[in-house]
Formats: structure tokens, sequence, C-alpha cells
């Protein structure tokens, strides 16, 4: 629990299916927000019973989907529940996810009111076309009036765009850069566009009806954003997020060092320390079959398993190598039951990929063009 322990929240209902999206995510015509509430908090409560020890939370993550749905009471009462099974943190961080079009003024008042301390904006794009075309449903206009909404209703707010889209060229994309940097938020996310399989983009890729952009272009655009946030003070701590110092997602930090994490609701993941063992938890995806499972057992499970040392000594790698921070080798060692290959780093850092400075091993700026490259190295 050394990394901190938190909790993540799947909501799996949206308006609409984006066409990039492979996340756990469904539409419906109607949704009884409340029985849905009453079924994650059914489920948080069995699951529990557990854990055995039951450490305080420093962050939870409503995700999905789309949060923003979810009446202000839903929320409260998850995170009521959740405060009683486990204690908060003094300086606990809550976030839960938006889209523009899901916003409004009385909607955030109750969200923080109940407590929600920490906003992400689904804005995607500051291009209409390019928001059409990606299926989101929000203007660029409607997305800044979002967004300087949860400017004024929260603490914190961030800002999520995606890029390298067919077509899209450094000067266009610079552009947007510049006027989501005039928002003045202090963190975004920022992440290449993936095809991803059995997503109607992938689908239309394999057609032929929609081209990628290409290599050289999309690591231009890379190479472009590093430039123009790390001049406006807001450098990468992982690869696809940026932030002022202080500003970084705490959840999100508990995934990528490797740390604790509770999932609940439909398709959520879990990683928990119990009694010496690594756990790994997996929920049933189809949200009305998790939340039959749930009134009838109590919980959604469909994966309680170990992890071996090897695995997490793994999972870890692939984790820590995301951060600017990179890992400190020796834990990680320490799970697979062997050293890294030294051979493998000198390579690595004859390329310039690594470094291994102040005892901790880096991915370097040009190194993060390749990571999955340099992860496929290092753990094997």
């Amino acid at each position: 629990m050394g990394e901190g322990f938190a909790l993540y929240v799947h909501w799996p209902f949206c308006l609409s299916k984006c066409p990039y999206c492979d996340f756990n995510s469904h539409v419906r015509a109607s949704i009884d927000a409340d029985a849905w509430a009453k079924a994650l908090t059914r489920e948080l409560q069995a699951t529990v019973s557990l854990l055995g020890a039951r450490p305080r939370l420093d962050s939870i993550f409503f995700g999905g989907g789309t949060p923003s749905l979810m009446p202000g009471a839903a929320v409260a009462h998850i995170l009521d529940t959740a405060e009683q099974l486990f204690g908060f943190a003094p300086n606990i961080e809550i976030t839960l996810e938006a889209n523009p079009t899901s916003v409004d003024a009385t909607r955030f008042r109750d969200y923080r009111a109940a407590g929600v301390n920490r906003v992400s904006l689904g804005v995607q794009a500051l291009n209409d076309e390019d928001l059409k075309s990606l299926g989101r449903l929000h203007t660029v206009d409607e997305a800044m009036r979002a967004v300087a909404l949860a400017q004024e209703t929260f603490p914190r707010a961030s800002f999520d765009l995606i890029y390298a889209r067919p077509r899209q060229t450094p000067e266009a994309w610079d552009a947007e850069l510049a006027r989501a940097l005039a928002q003045g938020c202090t963190h975004y996310s920022l992440y290449q566009l993936t095809f991803e399989e059995g997503t109607p983009f992938h689908a239309a890729l394999a057609r032929g009806t929609m081209k990628e952009l290409d290599i050289d272009t999309a690591a231009s655009l890379y190479e472009l954003t590093q430039a123009r946030m790390n001049a406006a003070g807001l450098p990468a701590y992982e690869i696809s997020n940026h932030a002022r110092p202080g500003e970084e997602s705490r959840h999100n930090l508990i995934y990528w060092r490797y740390g604790d994490y509770l999932g609940i609701g439909p398709g959520a993941h879990g990683r928990l320390s119990i009694d010496g063992k690594r756990m790994a938890t997996t929920t049933e995806r189809h949200p009305e079959t998790w939340a039959k499972r749930v009134a009838d057992e109590g919980h959604g499970l469909t994966q309680w398993e170990e992890v071996s040392p090897q695995e997490q000594g793994t999972e870890a790698l692939l984790m820590g190598l995301r951060l600017s921070e990179g890992i400190d080798p020796g834990p990680i060692e320490r799970r697979l039951g062997r050293p890294l290959s030294l051979s493998r780093i000198r390579a690595l850092q004859v390329r310039g990929l690594i470094d291994d400075t102040s005892n901790r091993l880096r991915v370097t700026a040009r190194g993060r063009l390749v990571l999955n490259e340099i992860i496929k190295q290092l753990a094997v």
C-alpha cells in the first residue's frame, strides 16, 4: 500500500458510442440511476469483506462511459458509502470524468457538494469537423463553456484532447494546443489516436475508407506537443499526461507506480495486496448481467486471482516506464526474481532511448517514441 490506495468506479453508460472508443461503454434508452448507484454501493460493500485490512482511500475516480450522466445524489451515495467503509485521507482526490454534452451548472454544483474536487473534461478536439468525425456530440464552443464552468466549480480541472487524427497537420495541432493552453488548466491529457480492434474506426481502416496518419507526421506532432507543453510549464509526467508540478493526477500515479486499487462497476479491474499476495480482480463487463450478479451474489467479480511475482514485475515495469520519474529497478527485479538485462540496458542507452541516472531507469524523450520496443526489450 506504499503508493496509496485508490477506488475506481465504472459508470458504463453514454449518450452515444464514439467510433474510436473500445472502453466498456453502452447506450441505453433509459437508465434508473438510483438503482445503478445502489448496485455499485452493494458491490463495494461486498468486495470490502474480501480485503482484510481497510486502508484509507487516497483517491476515487469515476470513469466510464460518461459519469457526468450520473445525478449528484448517486455520486453522493457512493462517496458516503466509501467514506463509511474506508475513511478518506485528508487530501483525498476525487475525480469525475465529464463530457461537455452532459454538463450543466446545477449538476456540477451537486458533484462539488458531494465531494468531487477534480473533473476531467473529454473535449478531444478543438475543431468542429473533427469533433463530428470522432462521434462527439458537442461543439468547440460548448466544450469551452464546459471547461470554464468546471474551472469555476472545482478546485482542479483537466482537459483531454486526441491528436494524430487523420489528415491533421502540425500547424492545426499547434493552434489547438494554443487554444487549450489559453484556458489555463493545470493538467492536460493529450493522447494519440489509436485504431483499436473492434471499433468502427478500426473497421474503416481495414476497409481502406479511413487512413491513419503517417508515422513521421505523428512523431512530429508528439514532439511539437512536448515542446509546446514544456514551454507552458506543463511537462509530461507520464507519456500522455502533462501537469504543472503538484497538479499530477494522484489517482493515475497510484496505477503507474503499481499501487493498490479496487475497481467496482461493470468491467472494472483492480490490483490488491492481501495477506502478502497480489490479487488481480475483474468484474462482469455487460451492465445488465453485472447488475444481476450483484443482486444475486453481492458482487459482479469474474476474476479473483493471484498475480505471480514474475507477472508483478512485468506489470510494474510496463506501468513505471511510462512515467518521467522512471523506475527503481530493485523492487522490480525482486518481483521478477532476476536482474534486468544489463546488456539490454546498455544497448538502449547507446541508442539514446533510456538513461539510468540516480539509480533509476528513465525513458528519454526520444525513447518515448518507441516505448513499446523498450518495454519488450526489458521485460523478457
